[in-house]
């Protein structure tokens, strides 16, 4: 068992002056309470000299808090989560959760892979979801804090077993948060495996670029770089058909405000209660990264744009909030007040032969990138 330390450890500190404003950078890192059998769980927080703060916790790998300064200097949360560990042990929707072994759906919990047909649990009606009833969300990771001149971050390892929720393979995974001098937030995914299996991670923040908290995400001007998306049946699997957004509600290429459409009588979006399925990022999965997502909100001028190696993303408009989740603060996130920007393989890729291959083999490494780059535009 891993030796968990309990008191405060500021691993490094360091002060900054920008104009009035006093800025503490560095790397800290502290208990954050324990799980039910008694394990320890701990709490990293990462602060650059841009004003940028990214928390992240060893349970599910998960990004607590993500604060950033709006175009006036004054910084807030943009992602909604809970203010300690119960609440995420309650239940949580995938607040900042790293998912996985496989993230998104599998259709009717099953695939097939060299013949053998395996079978999965069936945690999202008919369908497999985000690596089944205990997937990577939930599960306690080894961190081990770096730092050097240019960054700082913590790398989280698991150890998947063979049969675990039903999928082949032991897997080694590691997950990288890195904060850099420029204040990106870059998240690098490793994984191996001793058997042939599906693999597909990603990172699962809910974002409000007007603070969690505060409102609807509705009015956020979203672009994505896709030309193309994977239309879904009832239950939110992937046809397994491509087609293009032109013309469509799905059409992100120029900024757009999420609502603007939202509510257009459209059947995919029937399906999805709003946006909730997967664009094919152009020029994605070549193995360099690529533009995927621009957001951005006028009123606070915060800017998120997010680059990836991956071929698709799953753009989440936060339909099942209903308000009876209450996070930081005692807020209740209610209906539209968090979208998620999920980097990935497409959904269901294990039962479409026509899409990016998401199976790892023995000798093989799996390796992702993605990029979250935090700005303002409109400041004085």
């Amino acid at each position: 068992m891993i030796s968990i330390h309990r008191t405060t450890i500021a691993i490094t500190a360091l002060t900054l002056f920008s104009g009035c404003t006093m800025r503490r950078v560095g790397l800290t890192r502290a208990p954050f309470g324990q799980l039910p059998d008694g394990r320890g769980v701990e709490l990293f927080t990462l602060k650059s000299g841009h004003g940028i703060e990214v928390s992240v916790m060893t349970y599910g790998a998960i990004i607590t808090a993500i604060r950033t300064p709006d175009k006036s200097g004054h910084v807030a949360d943009v992602a909604l989560g809970f203010d300690s560990l119960s609440g995420y042990l309650a239940g949580s929707p995938y607040f900042g959760a790293i998912v996985g072994r496989y993230a998104n759906r599998i259709a009717g919990g099953r695939f097939k892979l060299d013949g053998v047909e395996y079978h999965l649990a069936r945690n999202n009606g008919p369908n497999s979801l985000h690596g089944g009833q205990r997937g990577f969300d939930k599960v306690l990771w080894t961190p081990e804090p770096f730092e050097n001149d240019s960054a700082m971050g913590v790398k989280m390892r698991y150890e998947g077993s063979d049969g675990e929720e039903g999928y082949p393979g032991a897997v080694s995974v590691l997950v990288t948060y890195t904060l850099n001098a420029d204040g990106e937030l870059i998240v690098d995914y490793d994984a191996s495996t001793t058997k042939a299996t599906p693999i597909n991670l990603s990172q699962h923040t809910y974002w409000n670029l007007h603070g969690e908290g505060s409102g609807g995400i509705t009015d956020h001007m979203l672009t994505l770089y896709a030309s193309a998306f994977t239309p879904v049946d009832s239950t939110l699997i992937p046809t397994g058909q491509i087609a293009p957004v032109a013309g469509t509600p799905f059409d992100f290429h120029q900024p757009t405000a999420i609502g603007a459409r939202i509510d257009t009588p459209d059947e995919q979006l029937r399906f999805g209660r709003g946006y909730d399925h997967n664009w094919v990022i152009d020029g994605g999965g070549q193995g360099k990264l690529v533009n995927a997502a621009r957001l951005e909100d006028s009123v606070s001028g915060r800017v998120l744009e997010i680059r990836t190696t991956e071929p698709g993303i799953q753009f989440y408009s936060g339909n099942f909030l209903d308000g009876t989740i209450k996070g930081k603060g005692g807020h209740s996130y209610g209906h539209r007040t968090g979208l998620c920007l999920e980097t990935q393989h497409f959904p269901d890729s294990p039962n479409h032969q026509n899409f990016p291959s998401t199976i790892l083999r023995p000798g093989e490494r799996y390796q992702s990138r993605t990029v979250f780059a935090f700005s303002t535009h409109g400041g004085t």
